[in-house]
This record gives structure tokens, C-alpha cells and sequence, in this order.
């Protein structure tokens, strides 16, 4: 069954641009479209949807807010949020908010497909450059109050689960983390999906965010 997306911009070339990149692909189908996060959720109401691509910057209502309504939502579908970047200081509230990653506008096609087929069996898109760029730029604007390395959700993992948070959250893949740390990529994988349970969090997103909230990593992307 074809994977069923729904464009989220503003602008309609770009939403043009997209449908057509999609249609291309023998496992995708664009079966809905909306000009802001208020028209996407009215039409989510009556469409199903696997992956949501979330403009960040819309009119009535953004692509954060948009995001956190819908992932708050029964069953929801995945959100993968689009962002300039340099302009949008929102991707991490969208991170936040519940999206499953964010991806740049300007990303190769193949990247695009690529993460829309990641978040749809699951996974988190968190590209390991743009995450850090993101996270320590955006880092002073989370509560002082959380910046804890001693969190009491911190304190569940073992020494090397917190080891392998902290390079999660520095955006390294798990074969990246298991030559770092001389282990196998298959116990790195576990080891993640143990700190996802231990934590009750969703995914590798969720992870990056808990980890600079506590202060487990800091700006800069070392360790807190």
C-alpha cells in the first residue's frame, strides 16, 4: 500500500514542486494538500494520512502549533517538518511539539524520500549537521529550570545508555555511535531502544530534545 502524504506550505509552487517529486514514486501517493496548519487539520478530519509534510512559517495557523494539535490527536499521522532554517526559529518547537524530524526545503529529492519513507515505518529523521546546527542555536531558549544532568529521567540509564544519548543527541547514526564507542551497531540499536522505553519517549527526536533540556549535551554539542 502506497504511502499516503499530505503537503502543508503556503506556497503553492512549492507544494507543486513536491506533488510532483512524489508522484514519481511507485510508493507514494499525495492525497491531500492545505495552505495553512488550520486547513490541514480540517482536512485531516476526513482524509487518511501516513506522513504529514509541515511547512514551519504559515498564515492562521503555523506549522508548530499545527504540529502539536495533530500529533496530540488519537492515531495520529507522522509529521515531518520543512524548514529554511536560517529563517525559522520554530524547528524546535515543532521538534517539540511532536514532529518526527525536520528536513530542509532545499533537500535532494532523495533525501526527501528517503526520510518521508523513514518516519512512516517509524524511525526519526535527525540529520546529524542540521541537528546541532539547530539545537545550539535554539538551546538558550529552553527553561533554565530543566537543565539538569541529574534529571530524574537521566538518572533510569545506566553509564553507557548515557553515553549513547549523549551521541544521539549529537545527531551520529547508530553505525557512527558503534565505531565511536567499539560495539556492534546491532547493541547500539539496542541500547537506544532501551533508553527510548526507560525515558517513555518516542524517538531519536525526542531524545535529542530531553538531552539538551537536562544539559546531558550542551550547546557547542559536547557533553553538559
Amino acid at each position: 500500500m502506497a504511502i499516503r502524504v499530505m503537503l502543508v506550505d503556503d506556497q503553492v509552487l512549492l507544494r507543486t514542486g513536491f506533488r510532483m517529486v512524489l508522484a514519481a514514486q511507485p510508493d507514494m501517493e499525495v492525497v491531500a494538500e492545505a495552505g495553512d496548519g488550520a486547513e490541514a487539520i480540517e482536512v485531516l478530519r476526513a482524509t487518511a494520512v501516513d506522513v504529514v509534510l509541515m511547512d514551519v512559517r504559515m498564515p492562521r495557523l503555523d506549522g508548530v502549533e499545527a504540529t502539536r494539535r495533530i500529533c496530540a490527536q488519537t492515531d495520529p499521522p507522522k509529521v515531518l517538518i520543512l524548514t529554511t532554517f536560517d529563517l525559522d526559529e520554530y524547528a524546535f518547537s515543532g521538534l517539540k511539539a511532536g514532529a518526527s524530524g525536520f528536513m530542509l526545503k532545499d533537500v535532494p529529492p532523495g533525501e526527501l524520500l528517503a526520510a518521508i519513507r523513514a518516519v512512516h515505518s517509524g524511525d526519526a529523521v535527525v540529520a546529524p549537521s542540521t541537528t546541532r546546527r539547530l539545537l545550539d542555536r535554539f538551546s538558550s531558549m529552553l527553561p533554565s529550570s530543566v537543565k539538569d544532568p541529574s534529571h530524574k529521567h537521566i538518572e533510569k540509564l545506566t553509564e553507557r545508555e548515557r553515553e549513547v544519548m549523549m551521541l544521539v543527541a549529537q545527531g551520529l547514526s547508530n553505525g557512527e555511535i558503534a565505531a565511536r564507542l567499539v560495539l556492534s551497531e546491532a547493541t547500539v540499536k539496542t541500547h537506544v531502544g532501551r533508553i527510548l522505553t526507560k525515558l517513555n519517549l518516542r524517538d531519536r527526536v525526542q531524545v535529542v530534545v530531553l538531552a539538551y533540556e537536562t544539559g546531558l549535551v550542551r550547546a557547542g554539542g559536547g557533553a553538559g
